[in-house]
């Protein structure tokens, strides 16, 4: 069979679990896009504090996925980790709902803090939960496809699996992204427009209806390692602990019986003498037990509980350099949903005489952009980089991520020049008799570039660094590496909102007027913030091409040995 016939299309399991993703990705953009609006315009926070409350929370909900994987991928079986956690997910969108209506009501219109962090804290529980194992269990589809690619000749099945792996994670990001894109526009204008009742009423709908999507597949599914509704066999802690001491146990009296005098030498060998030397029949073999086996399989299993948690700081260590250098491209992207928004409040909004453009839904011009240009990546530039560089995969992973870098970096200088602009436009307009403090006389539009941009970049880093933790850890650890992914933008959330208040701390003491980030957008500075990303982003950069340089991917290892073990063979 042809290879490029091996390697097309998904299954029906891995197709539905990227209609899933859309699905929840819909509902959180429904919220956190436009989030920052509701906690300056309804709970009156001013803009530093709002930003913070937004990169804060969003770095919670990224970060959570690092304390529940090893969680999940050891002890919880992933079908009911998705089901309980979408639960949990939908109870704190319903809290949410509940806190924009209890406010309309109240008669001072005040909204309760508490019940707001509240409603927000069991989404991020939900959803850094649900996200990392919805994702290995897209995994564990895709490797049952893999595994019937098995027909395809060994000469070309490196490159088919590789094939597959990328198309796999370019569509769940294709549904990812068009999620993220009804999210971000439909749920802007509903809010802006009917109210935030309804606003955040419908993500906590649609996320009833991704728990009942998500049931109707059980026949469809396949249940690897790890995954609900298969057989438990898993052992809980107290079960593998009491393995591990049996084990020790048979393995002493092992030693005690091999050091025995020589009459206990003598009778075990007339003993073994009786038995076989060697058991042929496989079935035979799986029935028969001795000690010496058992003992071995109650170590070998007690080993990986014991030393699981030091194989996941071995992991997290050997990634860890590449992952730090990846945190200033989460800061970048932490603009958009908080002072990119902002600035397009104070602009020109208006497409006729009556329709104003939210703000928010500015972000979808990223996700657009992901989608309209994901096909030429893949049919363009791909195959364009095969044919330079010779190889079956084209342009690697780790090149992939340091593209979007630049891009990034590229992205947030145009910020800086375009909110300079508009600084410029509204002390001039200060001069005039009709001035409107609340808007400049600057199109929105403006902005676009700098989101467009974001978009290309998201393409190569986002997809790139899915693919990155995907591939650098063992299967039994993918949940693992689906959350230090996640995290990065986790960590790059609370490294945002550390640089605010490190910014306006800096600001007080140099004995500015006033803060960069003051809620007059007339008087804020943001210009000189996104110059301050792009400094660091530049220098994060740089110090990634110097480590891209040594490390040394799983994949490469593995060559390498296989190459070892060839030359020494003997020919």
């Amino acid at each position: 069979m042809d290879l490029e016939q091996k390697t097309r299309g998904l299954g029906k399991s891995c197709a539905l679990l990227v209609v899933i993703a859309g699905m929840e990705r819909y509902a959180f953009k429904g919220v956190s896009s436009n989030l920052v609006t509701y906690l300056t315009d309804v709970v009156k926070m001013s803009n530093s504090r709002a930003a913070k409350t937004v990169n804060t929370w969003a770095g919670f909900t990224s970060m959570l996925p690092l304390f529940s994987a090893p969680l999940a991928d050891a002890y919880w079986d992933r079908f009911f980790t998705i089901l309980a956690s979408s639960s949990v997910y939908f109870v704190g969108l319903v809290g949410l709902t509940w806190t924009a209506f209890a406010g309309s009501r109240s008669a001072t219109k005040a909204v309760s803090t508490y019940f707001l962090y509240s409603s927000l804290c069991l989404i991020s529980i939900g959803l850094g939960v649900l996200n990392p194992s919805l994702q290995a269990f897209g995994a564990d589809q895709l490797d049952h496809d893999l595994d019937k690619d098995s027909e395809v000749p060994s000469i070309d099945q490196k490159d088919a699996i590789a094939t597959r792996k990328t198309q796999f994670f370019q569509w769940w990001y294709i549904g990812v992204c068009n999620g993220s894109l009804m999210g971000v526009t439909v749920m802007a204008y509903i809010q802006d427009t009917y109210g935030w009742v309804l606003g955040f009423a419908i993500p906590g709908i649609a996320m009833l209806l991704l728990i009942l999507l998500f049931l109707s597949g059980c026949g469809i599914y396949v249940y690897g390692p790890g995954a609900g509704l298969k057989a438990k066999t898993t052992a809980t802690l107290f079960e593998k602990t009491l393995k591990f001491i049996k084990g020790r146990v048979a393995k002493k009296q092992r030693r005690k019986y091999t050091l025995a005098d020589e009459e206990d030498l003598d009778a075990m060998e007339l003993e073994q003498q009786e038995r076989p030397l060697c058991i042929c029949d496989d079935t035979e073999a799986e029935d028969i037990e001795t000690p010496s086996t058992t003992a071995t399989i109650l170590e070998d299993e007690s080993s990986k509980t014991v030393f699981s948690g030091i194989d996941n700081v071995k992991l997290v260590l050997r990634l860890l350099p590449i992952w730090t250098m990846l945190l200033m491209f989460a800061v970048i992207f932490q603009q958009p949903a908080t002072f990119f928004t902002k600035q397009g409040m104070t602009m020109k909004r208006n497409i006729g005489s009556s329709f104003k453009i939210p703000p928010a839904t500015l972000q979808s011009t990223i996700t657009l952009s992901i989608i309209l240009l994901m096909p030429l990546y893949e049919k363009i530039l791909i195959p364009v980089t095969k044919r330079i560089k010779n190889n079956g995969k084209g342009i690697s992973v780790m090149e992939r991520m340091g593209v979007g870098m630049i891009l990034s970096i590229i992205a947030i200088v145009i910020a800086a020049f375009v909110e300079r602009k508009r600084l410029d436009i509204s002390q001039m307009m200060k001069k005039l008799p009709d001035y409107d403090p609340e808007t400049v006389p600057m199109s929105i539009f403006w902005l676009l570039p700098q989101y467009i941009l974001l978009g290309i970049s998201d393409i190569f880093t986002v997809v790139g660094m899915q693919e990155f933790f995907y591939s650098e850890v063992p299967a039994r650890m993918r949940t693992m590496g689906f959350a230090l992914y996640t995290s990065v933008f986790g960590v790059g959330s609370f490294v945002s909102a550390a640089l605010i208040s490190v910014v306006e701390a800096y600001s007080s003491s140099t004995g500015e007027r006033q803060s960069w980030f003051v809620d007059d957008m007339s008087e804020a500075r943001l210009d000189k913030y996104y110059w301050l990303l792009a400094l660091t982003s530049t220098l994060s950069f740089v110090v990634y091409i110097v480590l891209c340089k040594f490390f040394k991917s799983s994949s490469d290892q593995g060559t390498e040995e296989e190459e070892e073990e060839e030359e020494k063979s003997p020919k």
